[in-house]
């Protein structure tokens, strides 16, 4: 593999990552030396710099990682949380309500139960803060994930069990459709909706609009 071509396939890998990989990981996957793989990391992490690149790929003791440069953080701050003011997608739901209910659970389980790719989805919900990894799978060692603190509040919920239950067979579920996010001005306090004719503790799903996909 020519250098050039070995920079730009390490690039695209550390690009996807959701936590910081070893130089041996990557050497693993591009089948090269890991001297050669490290060397790279290395001269990859200087040009961002070189170049003030407002990423910054540093290695930790978990290994390598694309980073935000400091200074830039206030704009991704701000596309944050204006990104956390608008609607999530009806694929996002679909992929938020199976880690909701099969927590914690593995991004390649989300997947099989929904039948797709769900990487790029998994990453929304993460910058959104409503998942969170979760420790590891003992067997295949992969990344888990379960829904957070803020994910309760979006809902309006106290805890998971104040969940409505539903068909264990997901997300082939009726609750999708239903499923609204009632985004006022401050994001972290949305409310779950019942419908007008089900009482509280009625044990209905809650009422949600979502974006069509």
């Amino acid at each position: 593999m020519a250098e050039d071509e070995l920079i730009s396939t390490l690039e695209a890998l550390l690009l996807v990552v959701d936590t910081p990989i070893s130089a041996a990981a990557v050497a693993s996957v591009v089948a090269q030396p890991l001297d050669r793989v490290a060397e790279a990391l290395q001269r990859i992490s200087e040009i961002l710099t070189d170049r003030s690149s407002g990423i910054d790929l540093r290695e930790t003791a978990d290994g390598w990682r694309m980073y935000t440069r400091a200074q830039y953080a206030p704009y991704v701050e701000k596309l944050l949380l204006d990104g956390a003011r608008s609607k999530l997608t009806r694929a996002a739901l679909e992929t938020l309500a199976v880690v909701a209910y099969r927590q914690p659970v593995t991004r390649s389980r989300v997947s099989a139960v929904r039948g797709v790719n769900v990487d790029a989805v998994m990453r929304t919900l993460l910058m959104r803060g409503l998942i969170a990894e979760a420790g590891t799978d003992d067997e295949s060692g992969a990344v888990m994930f379960r829904t957070t603190e803020l994910f309760l509040e979006r809902l309006g919920l106290t805890s998971l069990s104040d969940l409505p239950d539903i068909a264990p067979l997901l997300p082939d579920i009726d609750v999708i459709d239903d499923l609204s996010e009632n985004l006022g001005d401050e994001p972290r306090f949305a409310r779950l909706n019942r419908t007008a004719d089900s009482g509280a503790g009625s044990g209905d799903a809650p009422a949600f609009t979502v974006d069509q996909d």
